[in-house]
């Protein structure tokens, strides 16, 4: 049996017009007037579900979405896992050596003396003594005017970088070389001591055939015995190709011949693992291991290889928070280092010199449109096989003052752009290297008595957002980009290939795949490689045979970096080389040279390149040299408080006057999980947000904040479950409507706003919970005023909702401002009425904050009564004079000559001014002020004191005065 309040409630449902349509096998009747929906209490009266059938004419692509695969998953460990048990040091320095004595296995003796440092992250006070941060800072000064180098890593990824620093100045031994010639010097008495077991490795090379010549130079001392100063070397030919193996290239006469048997005499056991060679490897030494045709014009007095022995190293392991100095003495053929002072040569920066290197500066090697060009070309080398991905790179110029010396620039890189592979180095001859490198180069580590090599190539790069939501929608796009995929494929095969050269077959996998790393202003796309060298192979094989790594280069390699050569307009240098250590127990750690500004008498060098494949745009690929350049240019041209030592690079900036400023805002909850987060929103606009559950009681302490002079701004019905008749939304909208309040809906509120005023609501055939949906502004959408005013036509939502308005059933006072790509109402706004909604999340994470706030703000700035929209007019004296004190004169002068009034005198006479201007403006615009019917004295007084022109002619006609008045305030008499 029908209970009554069944029957009533069936006769209302069967009373409306129906019209039916085919849901699967089933038909759903859906009332025409006055909802498709009813409530629940009535559905659930009527013996209904309170789940309402799907629309099916409302299609998604949610539909089809394939099942994640949720079993069988079986992995295998992680990098950062593998590095956990394994105890590697992910680059950074081990724990604090103890120091002591040791032989190396060219008989040198080494003493290392370890000095702990308290550890800090800001430099030390007068009074507090030196701490770890002083000291880094004191290195960095150091390094305008003395030799040495600074190594740091100021970013963490699992299982592969460490946060660590390692600097020094003032080494005793310099090794620098170019193509086929190499010299190694004692920079001060303490390299003297040490030179002669160097001198004796060389003549060893030369009875090898490896050297084809070494020249000894000496001085006398002072007890007129040769001291040996400067040891030059040429190295032997290599032979042709073919003659040996392509696993002994690696082998063959070189500067790294050099470089192998220095580190072979220093090579020690037991050590703290600290002490090795530290410097730059340019570019062109690739061309010792792979031969090609040279095609651009060198400078001669370009170095290949710049390397320094230290004799004192400061560390600091951020991770751990410990810092300590190590002081090392040398003891060669009984002459001993202990007791030398531990000093260099100073060599002041020298800025850029106008009168002598104008005329030959150039702000960039290729000029703009070129690089695009070159684009094309490869692209023809793409199509036809030659290549399947190469890199070509532009050089950016800037010349250099005195403010702008390199420590400067290697603060604001270190604060600015934190990289796994910071570095500073002073190269001497006035050349420094200033860099803040995101890729590894080659770094090795003996495990378990195995060296393992790993290299981490990067390719994939799109710009960061302006937030972690709009970082992740830009990881989206680079992870679904197959361009992207392609390159970082190639560079990881080519890079295996390298491996398997030198390597345990078997031992070359890869154990990252596409890992995102984020820095500045870039994101990019990872790979990260590790093999085990065969035991015939050591660290320098598996630097050589990387060089140089294929995403400087391309593949295949040689032919790539043929091409480079031909089609680049400058030499590279240091750029696509590396710089690092080559440690003496056996370690190997380098970082590609890029981001990197190398500094040249005066002019500081950046140089950036792009990724090509035969998919590349020419035009995007020119703009994205560009964008990694700006960081580097950015250190090189733009200020900040990094510029002073110590001191905090937080720039204190002055609030903005924000549009809900003064304002009040209602928002009323309908049992929502996200009113909170809508309410923060809201309240980060400047408006003071109340929030009341919704109900009788919510409107009656409107009613009492009405009555106190407190009438909301604006209020905004939340989002919510159920249907707007849940929450009885059409009173709270009666309520608004009776004492003129705007409101703004979200979501429920829309719906709500849908039937209270007359139209319908249907029910989506897939539920979007938790979907983005990208929407679409109508024309409405786009004017001014609208709550999307300034948002793009089409941009990203989050949609949480089954209910929708029906577009073709929506009353004549509403109008779509928006709409989904399926279709659905997505926007409204009342024709007459300050009232607005959207049927979507503004504050979601799926919605970009910048659109969701803007939103919100726009809401406050335009959803107001005609009779609000002079809110000016009632401002009192004290609000325009306190709004125009915040202005500096030069603004108020603007604005006074603006406004055709007189633009001297001090700030307090015009504020005055300009406040009596805006005062008499506003009582003229809401029909206060009748200048004809003032008198002639009164006009007279008023035209002096706003300073108006011929203010003081005793002769004017009133008529005339009047018409000043009125041009000068904006009004006209009828």
């Amino acid at each position: 049996m029908i209970a009554p309040f069944q029957l009533e409630s069936f006769f209302l449902l069967v009373g409306c017009l129906f019209s039916q349509f085919p849901v699967g096998n089933a038909f759903v009747l859906v009332p025409k007037t006055p909802s498709t929906v009813l409530p629940r209490h009535q559905q659930q009266q009527l013996g209904m579900s309170t789940t309402s059938e799907p629309d099916v004419n409302n299609k998604t692509p949610f539909e089809s979405i394939p099942i994640v695969e949720k079993t069988g998953g079986r992995g295998a460990a992680t990098a950062s896992e593998q590095a956990s048990s394994q105890g590697l040091t992910l680059g950074a320095p081990p724990a604090r050596p103890t120091g002591g004595h040791y032989l190396t296995k060219g008989g040198i003796q080494v003493t290392a003396h370890v000095e702990p440092l308290e550890f800090s992250t800001t430099p030390a006070t007068s009074t507090s003594g030196l701490n770890s941060a002083q000291a880094t800072e004191d290195l960095i000064t150091k390094l305008d005017s003395r030799k040495g180098v600074l190594l740091v890593s100021s970013y963490e990824f699992p299982g592969r970088y460490a946060r660590w620093s390692l600097g020094f100045v003032d080494p005793p031994i310099q090794i620098s070389g170019k193509d086929h010639k190499c010299t190694i010097t004692a920079l001060n008495d303490r390299g003297k001591v040490i030179i002669p077991a160097m001198r004796d490795q060389m003549q060893q090379l030369q009875q090898q055939g490896i050297l084809e010549q070494v020249q000894v130079f000496s001085e006398k001392d002072e007890q007129g015995e040769d001291v040996v100063t400067r040891v030059e070397v040429s190295i032997a030919p290599p032979p042709d190709v073919g003659t040996f193996t392509e696993e002994e290239r690696s082998r063959q006469p070189s500067l790294f011949s050099v470089v192998r048997s220095l580190v072979d005499a220093f090579s020690y056991q037991g050590g703290d693992r600290q002490l090795g060679l530290y410097g730059a490897f340019g570019y062109d030494l690739t061309f010792q291991f792979e031969p090609i045709n040279l095609k651009q014009d060198r400078d001669p007095e370009q170095r290949d290889l710049l390397l320094y022995l230290p004799d004192s190293i400061l560390v600091v392991d951020k991770d751990k928070r410990d810092a300590w100095k190590v002081d090392y003495d040398f003891c060669v053929e009984n002459k001993s280092t202990q007791g030398l002072p531990r000093d260099g040569t100073e060599e002041p920066f020298e800025p850029f010199d106008e009168p002598t290197q104008g005329s030959t500066f150039k702000e960039r090697d290729t000029p703009p449109q070129e690089f695009a060009t070159s684009v094309e070309r490869a692209k023809r080398e793409f199509a036809v096989g030659n290549l399947f991905e190469t890199v070509l790179s532009q050089t950016f110029r800037e010349k250099l003052t005195e403010e702008q010396r390199p420590s400067r620039l290697f603060r604001r890189l270190q604060a600015r752009n934190p990289a796994p592979y910071g570095f500073f180095i002073n190269l001497g001859e006035q050349e420094y290297m200033v860099g803040a490198s995101p890729e590894m180069f080659v770094r090795c580590e003996t495990v378990e008595g195995d060296i393992r090599v790993e290299t981490c190539p990067i390719s994939g790069t799109v710009a960061r957002g302006a937030d972690a939501l709009e970082d992740a929608q830009r990881v989206k796009s680079l992870m679904m980009n197959a361009k992207e995929e392609s390159e970082l494929t190639m560079c990881t095969d080519v890079d295996r290939n390298d491996k398997s050269r030198i390597c345990v077959p078997g031992s070359v996998q890869v154990i990252g795949r596409r890992q995102i790393e984020m820095y500045s202003r870039l994101i990019h796309t990872v790979d990260h490689v590790e093999g085990y060298l065969r035991p015939e192979f050591d660290a320098l094989d598996a630097f050589l045979c990387h060089t140089w790594a294929v995403t400087v280069t391309g593949a295949p390699k040689t032919w790539a970096i043929q091409f480079v050569e031909e089609n680049e307009r400058s030499p590279r240098c240091w750029y696509g080389g590396a710089v690092g250590m080559v440690g003496f127990d056996g370690g190997l750690n380098t970082g590609l040279t890029l981001r990197t500004v190398r500094v040249k008498q005066g002019v500081a060098e950046v140089r950036a390149g792009a990724t090509l494949l035969y998919d590349s745009n020419p035009v995007a690929e020119e703009l994205e040299t560009e964008l990694k350049a700006s960081a580097m240019m950015d250190a090189i041209v733009q200020a900040g408080p990094e510029d002073s030592p110590g001191l905090s690079s937080t720039i204190m900036r002055k609030e903005k006057a924000k549009v809900g400023d003064g304002k009040s805002v209602v928002l009323i909850d309908h049992e929502d999980s996200f009113v909170h987060t809508l309410g923060n929103y809201l309240r980060q606009t400047g408006a003071a947000v109340t929030t009341l559950r919704s109900g009788p009681s919510a409107l009656k302490t409107m009613e009492g904040m009405i009555a106190k002079g407190e009438k909301p701004d604006l209020v905004v019905l939340s989002p919510g479950p159920g249907n707007p008749s849940d929450f009885g939304l059409s009173a709270s909208l009666d309520f608004l409507t009776k004492h003129r309040i705007p409101g703004f809906g979200v979501c429920l509120g829309l719906q709500g706003m849908v039937e209270h005023f007359g139209g319908s609501l249907g029910v989506l055939s897939y539920p979007m919970h938790g979907k983005p949906s990208q929407i679409s502004l109508k024309t409405a959408g786009k004017a001014d005023g609208s709550i999307f005013s300034s948002l793009p036509e089409v941009f990203e939502v989050a949609r949480y909702h089954s209910l929708h308005g029906i577009k073709e059933r929506l009353p004549a006072c509403l109008t779509v401002t928006a709409e989904s790509e399926d279709g659905i109402v997505m926007g409204i706004q009342h024709n007459d009425l300050p009232f607005a909604a959207v049927q979507f999340h503004p504050e979601s994470i799926l919605t970009s904050p910048a659109h969701g706030m803007a939103i919100l703000e726009n809401t406050l700035s335009f959803l107001r009564y005609a009779e609000d929209d002079d809110e000016d007019t009632k401002l009192s004296g004290s609000d325009i004079v306190s709004q125009l004190e915040h202005l500096s004169v030069e603004e108020l002068q603007a604005k006074a000559e603006s406004a055709g009034l007189l633009t001297n005198g001090s700030k307090s006479e015009l504020i005055v001014r300009l406040a009596l201007w805006t005062h008499k403006t506003n009582e003229a615009k809401a029909g206060r002020l009748d200048l004809n019917e003032m008198a002639i004295p009164d006009l007279v007084a008023l035209t002096q004191s706003l300073g108006l022109p011929k203010s003081d002619d005793t002769d004017i006609e009133q008529m005339d005065l009047v018409r000043q008045l009125e041009e000068c305030l904006g009004i006209f008499s009828p």
